[in-house]
């Protein structure tokens, strides 16, 4: 079918196009009658004819000497304004990715920037600075999974947090990680679903790194070095992935074993800080006995050398001296007896504390000797033999 398209606006459009168009409002004119109709006997009323071809050719006709008043201007302004839409602003922390037909074309950076308006070219504006985050093990009340970091109560999410460490052991684990987009390009392109992919990168990591430590580590001092191999084991995965995401900080929120065996846990931390106490105080002891000691051993050794030296310089000065005497009595041994006796007895006399009593040789003759046998001291008994 053919119809003329030489009136009013229509001559702007090809032939092929208004035949197309003729032929689609023609069929939906016939559905429609067609509707009416089959309502009509369903309300016990005749449906009537369908129109016929010269009647819609008749009413197409008239509706294409319709002519739309100051669509000379009106097209006009639709242009610039579909020009002006490919102006856009990139903020500061942004950068703008330009699509050209739906495929990477270029990076723009902070400030106004043009595209080719849609559809040919658009343009997404990722927040390259800004730190996002994602739970693992819990969710914080009322809030998505990704979120900027605030703090609040929160609920624990069991399938994420239970964890096999290399003991055998089954741990709690709630940890975030913060992360930012280092590459916009491989961030929008290369991967499907970001967040995704950094959950299930994230979940394996600390999976793998608790599985190779033990359940101390975890707990205690080792959360440190679990966080540093947790992190940079996510690096390489993303880096491998080419998903343009830098991981900035794996942070351990809350370690636990499972609530069914925290208490025998709880027993077991108790009994480590009554160890720790128990060796502290006894290192404590020793730090104070230990000196006292040495003090002591070191005393009595410089007490032991001074008294071995005063005992040998006086035997080796008695024995000068005995020499000496010897050589002088050898040369006059009566005079020297003499001499020997009386400083004998001069050092006998001089000294206060021995009772003295002197007698005449007749006086000694009538005397009689006397031993106080009540004051020596008693030897001890023998033991008896079994």
């Amino acid at each position: 079918m053919k119809i003329g398209h030489d009136h009013g606006y229509f001559q702007y459009f090809s032939p092929s196009c208004l035949d197309l168009f003729f032929q689609t409002a023609y069929f939906c004119l016939i559905m429609n009658w067609d509707w009416e109709k089959l309502q009509k006997q369903q309300q016990g009323r005749p449906g009537g004819k369908p129109p016929s071809f010269d009647d819609f050719q008749n009413q197409f006709d008239k509706f294409k000497q319709f002519k739309l008043p100051g669509w000379k201007f009106i097209v006009p302004i639709i242009l610039l304004l579909w020009i002006a839409s490919g102006f856009y602003i990139v903020e500061p922390d942004e950068v703008g990715v330009v699509k050209q037909f739906g495929q990477f074309n270029r990076i723009t950076t902070a400030g106004p920037n043009y595209h080719i308006p849609y559809p040919v070219e658009s343009v997404l504006t990722p927040k390259v600075t800004q730190i996002r985050r994602i739970e693992f093990g819990f969710r914080s009340s009322g809030r998505a999974r990704v979120q900027n970091f605030q703090q609040g109560a929160s609920r624990e999410v069991p399938e994420e947090a239970l964890m096999l460490t290399g003991d055998e052991n089954i741990v709690s684990v709630q940890f975030i990680v913060q992360y930012q987009i280092k590459d916009a390009k491989d961030y929008l392109f290369n991967v499907y679903d970001p967040t995704k992919t950094i959950v299930h990168a994230g979940e394996a990591a600390m999976r793998e790194v608790i599985g190779n430590g033990k359940i101390d580590d975890a707990l205690t001092t080792g959360k440190m070095e679990i966080q540093v191999q947790t992190r940079d084991l996510m690096q390489r995965i993303l880096e491998s992935y080419k998903t343009g995401i830098s991981i900035v900080a794996v942070q351990m929120q809350n370690v636990h074993p499972p609530e069914q065996v925290v208490d025998a846990f709880k027993d077991v931390a108790s009994a480590r800080e009554d160890k720790s106490r128990f060796i502290n105080e006894a290192e404590a002891y020793q730090r104070d006995i230990l000196p006292k000691a040495r003090g002591e051993a070191s005393r009595i050794i410089n007490a032991a050398q001074a008294y071995q030296e005063s005992k040998v310089r006086k035997a080796q000065g008695d024995a000068s001296r005995f020499l000496a005497v010897l050589k002088e009595y050898s040369k006059a041994k009566k005079i020297t007896r003499e001499r020997l006796y009386l400083e004998t007895m001069e050092t006998i006399l001089e000294n206060p504390e021995v009772e003295k009593l002197v007698m005449s040789d007749d006086a000694l003759k009538k005397s009689v000797p006397y031993l106080p046998l009540d004051k020596l001291p008693k030897a001890a008994a023998p033991r008896e033999k079994n």
